[in-house]
């Protein structure tokens, strides 16, 4: 018995697509321990070897990311077309997003969702508003179940009562720059911190550092997820970034974390489970969030349960 996942952390340059896989992994081998689990492609146009593999896999899953948009045909985070979609279906969502805010899906983009997603199974979303989304183009059997990364049993609770450290681990986004933005948060981080390391997850994330010029006495680490996580240690270090799932990988180890909001992901998990975000940065509200006490994290466990139901 097979598993076809489509995953988003092939031939990814942003290493938080390989903290959602791991997640999801997780969670699948959990459910299903005696299926064979194949990843395919979302960010490469899906080859004729992958089509086989879906269509007889037993369970074909998207796992996670913000693959979905309103106009697929102009921006595909997940290269699949409408001839493709009709010839790998049924598929089920498992955590996955909606990319930005946007309008209404246009009609190319309701074919495509319709004739890829399953009509019976049910459906895991990231948030709120992807549902709704979905719900716009006639697609309703889904549950807001929010990011696999954070199904884990008690996640949040650790991190919510470990002081604040002496040390921060901070994130930038190369792909979403705004050097006003990001020099007042180095700037106070500086200030409150005696140690600052940088963690590139992304491709650019150091060469936009650098172009900051506010790099001085900041120690860049390794760009792997095992160097990362490598640090991640109650109590001895903080995380203070604009990378959510750098974020939520430093949450799962009981680290204390601070998010800055910079797109709609964060923003709307922390609506519904009270992520520590903070939004509309300015020198006064990031200092308060740092400094202040971190909040626990809730997650809609009843509709979790339900997407996993289907499985047995």
């Amino acid at each position: 018995m097979t598993i076809a996942l489509f995953d988003p952390s092939i031939s990814s340059e942003n290493l938080g697509d390989q903290i959602i896989r791991d997640a999801v992994l997780t969670e699948l081998t959990r459910r299903m321990p005696e299926q064979q689990i194949v990843h395919l492609p979302t960010q490469e146009i899906i080859a004729k070897h992958s089509i086989r593999i879906a269509c007889e896999a037993d369970w074909r899953i998207v796992g996670g990311t913000n693959l979905l948009s309103a106009h697929m045909l102009r921006y595909r985070q997940w290269q699949i077309g409408w001839r493709t979609a009709r010839r790998i279906g049924p598929v089920l969502l498992c955590g996955v997003g909606w990319w930005q805010y946007q309008g209404k899906p246009d009609a190319y983009t309701k074919a495509v969702l319709r004739a890829a997603l399953s009509r019976d199974g049910l459906h895991s979303v990231r948030d709120e508003y992807t549902k709704q989304k979905l719900a716009s183009i006639g697609i309703t059997n889904v549950v807001n179940t929010g990011c696999p990364t954070m199904w884990a049993e008690g996640f949040g609770q650790e991190a919510s009562r470990t002081k604040r450290s002496n040390a921060v681990l901070f994130t930038l986004t190369d792909y979403h720059p705004n050097p006003d933005r990001d020099r007042l948060l180095i700037g106070v981080l500086k200030s409150i911190y005696e140690d600052l390391l940088f963690w590139p997850q992304g491709k650019g994330d150091r060469r936009y550092l650098s172009s900051l010029e506010c790099d001085d006495g900041i120690r860049v680490i390794e760009p792997s997820l095992s160097a990362f996580d490598s640090l991640l240690k109650p109590g001895a270090i903080d995380y203070v970034g604009t990378r959510l799932h750098g974020g939520i990988r430093a949450i799962q180890n009981g680290v204390r974390t601070i998010i800055v909001a910079i797109d709609n992901r964060s923003t709307e998990l922390a609506k519904q489970t009270g992520l520590p975000v903070v939004e509309a940065l300015n020198d006064s509200r990031l200092r308060a969030s740092i400094i202040g006490s971190v909040p626990q994290i809730s997650v809609n466990a009843e509709a979790i349960a339900q997407w996993r139901a289907q499985f047995g």
